[in-house]
């Protein structure tokens, strides 16, 4: 094993005989032995423990053992202790989720803060095999059947060529001493039922069925890097870079084969992972968005267009009306008029306002802090951050809301949800002016 290793390393992961890493180990045999391997093979990397408190004087006894590795290694070690259950209460997940999310977020304080370039995992073949079955039981596509990869971002994965049986003959082989954790045997954890219950049953019905799944696993990571061809293709195809961001051809884009799949890949890598939502975008009305962490997908008559929020903040800050302008359609499509039917009039796609009221030139940008407004049929004004509150608009639709403004800052209309009754037109009204919501 210590020759395939090395020459694993050599050939895959180049840059951990370049770059030094952060090593997670939890003292079990996995990460153990791989310690001893990275070692013989003279990388410089260091040890990270995590204790999670959560096995009483178990969990302390495997903090000081990989300690004495370190030592033992001579490599630096890196130990925290976390209040795994405060964590649990406070955010009401589940003990695997808790420590799955301070593991992570430690791993990359380190990779963040110290010189070193990556983190390597002990995880085997073993792990993603049963990572397969999981998101089997789940549901999932390709992606989810090919288990866990060996390369994301900062994080490394040489072990997974290697079976835990590979591992254990090696560690016997070299009297290489590790810390058993019990909880590996308690399948209460689906992981751990998988491993003990299943995966025997399917070891029964045929001598090489494990064999046999990681060489499909295999054969669908084919498929899989033949689908990223078609789609980097599709991109090329239905994607226009400009300076703003990324343009769209909407017919273009729903004549596309396997349509659910195509949207998924082609909006997933942005935050929009539900389909479905960007299928409703593309056949709803001018003005409609969608908002993901990093990005803004909005649609403009037949084009939709992608931007990051960044983007979407700097080039998208405020658009002027003038008293002369008929018509918008960025940032979303507009029309002025000056004759409408009262029967139109719903207060959030149409509205009508006195135009003897109205101080140009109009500006339609994004809210802000400290905005204000007299919403229509209430009384007095009201912050707009309450407002969206009180209509139970969620965090993600509020960072699309539009406003339209006088010269002066002064609400008219929240698009597309409520009018300012100071703008409304009354007996008195001499001249009226109609905002409309193209669709």
């Amino acid at each position: 094993m210590k020759i395939a290793f090395k020459n694993h390393i050599k050939s895959r992961f180049p840059e951990l005989s370049e770059q030094a890493f952060v090593l997670a180990c939890s003292g079990g045999i996995d990460s153990v032995v791989m310690a001893h391997l990275c070692a013989k093979m003279g990388l410089v990397f260091a040890v990270a423990h995590c204790n999670f408190n959560l096995r009483g004087p178990a969990s302390q006894a495997d903090a000081d053992f990989v300690h004495k590795l370190g030592a033992q290694l001579s490599v630096p070690v890196f130990v925290n202790a976390f209040n795994t259950e405060g964590y649990v209460e406070k955010h009401k997940i589940s003990i695997q989720m808790a420590a799955r999310q301070l593991r992570y977020d430690w791993f990359d304080e380190l990779i963040s803060n110290t010189n070193y370039t990556y983190l390597v995992t002990a995880h085997h073949r073993d792990d993603t095999l049963e990572t397969m079955l999981i998101n089997l039981t789940r549901g999932t596509g390709i992606e989810g059947l090919l288990g866990i990869p060996d390369k994301r971002d900062y994080i490394r994965r040489p072990l997974l060529p290697f079976s835990r049986l590979d591992i254990a003959e090696y560690a016997e082989k070299n009297q290489i001493l590790w810390r058993e954790d019990s909880s590996n045997a308690d399948t209460k954890y689906l992981r751990n039922k998988i491993r003990h219950s299943l995966i025997p049953i399917l070891e029964s019905l045929h001598p090489t069925a494990l064999e046999n799944i990681i060489q499909t696993q295999h054969h669908l990571s084919q498929t899989a890097a033949l689908s990223e061809l078609y789609i980097t293709g599709l991109k090329i195809s239905l994607c226009k870079e400009t300076e703003k961001g990324i343009q769209i051809d909407i017919d273009s884009l729903l004549s596309a084969p396997a349509l659910i799949a195509s949207l998924y890949a082609l909006f997933s890598p942005y935050g929009f992972v539900d389909s479905k939502a960007v299928l409703d975008l593309c056949h709803g009305k001018t003005a409609k968005k969608l908002v993901s962490d990093t990005h803004l997908l909005y649609k403009d008559r037949n084009i939709l267009y992608l931007y990051t929020i960044a983007q979407s903040q700097a080039t998208e800050a405020s658009y002027t009306i003038s008293d002369k302008t008929k018509s918008i359609s960025i940032p979303f499509g507009l029309e002025i008029l000056d004759i409408f039917e009262k029967g139109c009039l719903d207060g959030k796609s149409v509205i009508a306002v006195d135009a003897s009221l109205l101080k140009f030139p109009l500006v339609i940008r994004h809210k802000k802090d400290g905005d204000f407004f007299f919403p229509s049929g209430m009384n007095g004004k009201k912050k707009l951050s309450k407002f969206l509150r009180d209509e139970k608009i969620n965090v993600i639709s509020k960072a699309a809301i539009w406003v339209l403004t006088d010269a002066q800052d002064a609400i008219i209309w929240v698009v597309g949800l409520r009018a300012d009754s100071r703008f409304q037109t009354g007996l008195k009204t001499k001249k009226s002016i109609c905002f409309k919501v193209l669709d």
